[in-house]
């Protein structure tokens, strides 16, 4: 059982002193928003910022290119095996944040990698189809296609019979939580659900929103251009479970919960709003605030520690929560 409960990690209403420096750095240098790109060039924008700041790419991990049939098509797939360790004991299924617009393999590859060599786990992240090319809800489809397949227990994923779980950053924790649910509803089994600043619920009536909607990189305007990349030919706000996993009918029977928020972060009051509902269901739960973190930290690992933080909880939790079921 992971340590379930709230805990906080630095001084609230303080932005870490590292994040403050990197926020500095951001605004003397008028980096644009991605919402002022465009989609294509906002790809490619968030691809190079990411080649910058995350952790290096460790050694140690052997990454395989493979795809699956899903409704809209293939669905690639990275499968990241430790070198040193042929027989690892979990499969966890990644899903790489980005608004359900930007972000793909690339950006999130030294996180998968460094989660795989940590924890003894094959990682399988998953390139799923992004608006508003394909808006909702084609990246659940694809997700929900990546789950069912490695439930069956595939030898390219380490084969039956292994404990199984979701994670996800940002959109993808959002896609991690939906795809939660779905494996509640399908009866797969999943030993953690590992949700980093999601965002849970399209209506987005939070204070944070507001409060923290200008100056911490991600910005309310960012958000609401994403939402209307995604939700293409749908009014808004969509409370359907699959994009507002929060509006569930029943959290009760989910797997054990991590939900890592951040203290400036326009999402982190839907966040916790969720972790206590997961509680309330009576599902465990390990709800973290990094207190002087900002939305998108994991993948500054490279500069913030508060983005190492969010890895060290990842992985602890993880191999805490596969070593109970093996």
């Amino acid at each position: 059982m992971i340590q379930t409960g709230s805990f906080s990690i630095g001084t609230p209403g303080r932005l870490d002193d590292d994040v403050a420096f990197v926020l500095a750095r951001a605004a003397e240098l008028k980096l644009p928003s991605l919402s002022a790109l465009g989609p294509v060039e906002a790809r490619a924008e968030f691809a190079r910022r990411l080649s910058r700041t995350n952790l290096p790419t460790p050694e140690g991990v052997e990454a395989a290119e493979f795809a699956i049939s899903g409704q809209g098509g293939e669905i690639p797939l990275r499968i990241y095996k430790p070198a040193d360790d042929v027989a690892a004991a979990s499969t966890l299924l990644y899903f790489h944040g980005g608004g359900f617009v930007v972000g793909d393999l690339g950006t999130h590859d030294s996180i998968c990698r460094t989660i795989a060599l940590r924890c003894g786990s094959v990682v399988v992240a998953v390139d799923y189809r992004l608006g508003p090319e394909h808006p909702y809800p084609a990246a659940i489809q694809d997700g929900i296609s990546a789950l069912s397949w490695l439930a069956a227990g595939p030898v390219e994923a380490g084969g039956p019979g292994r404990p199984l779980g979701v994670c996800g950053d940002s959109a993808g924790g959002t896609l991690a939580a939906v795809a939660a649910l779905h494996a509640r509803d399908l009866g797969i089994e999943l030993a953690a659900q590992m949700l980093v600043y999601p965002a849970v619920d399209q209506g987005g009536d939070y204070p944070s929103r507001t409060r923290l909607g200008e100056g911490y990189l991600l910005t309310a305007h960012d958000i609401d251009w994403f939402t209307e990349q995604y939700f293409v030919g749908r009014s808004s706000p969509v409370l359907e479970p699959d994009a507002s996993p929060l509006h569930a009918p029943s959290h009760a029977g989910l797997a054990p919960a991590l939900v890592l928020t951040a203290g400036f972060d326009p999402l982190v009051d839907e966040g916790q709003a969720y972790a206590a509902l997961l509680a309330k269901a009576g599902v465990p739960v390990r709800a973290v605030c990094l207190e002087g973190a900002i939305h998108g930290c994991l993948g500054l690992a490279g500069y913030l520690g508060c983005g190492r933080a969010a890895l060290d909880e990842i992985c602890t939790v993880w191999t805490t929560a596969t070593a109970i079921q093996t």
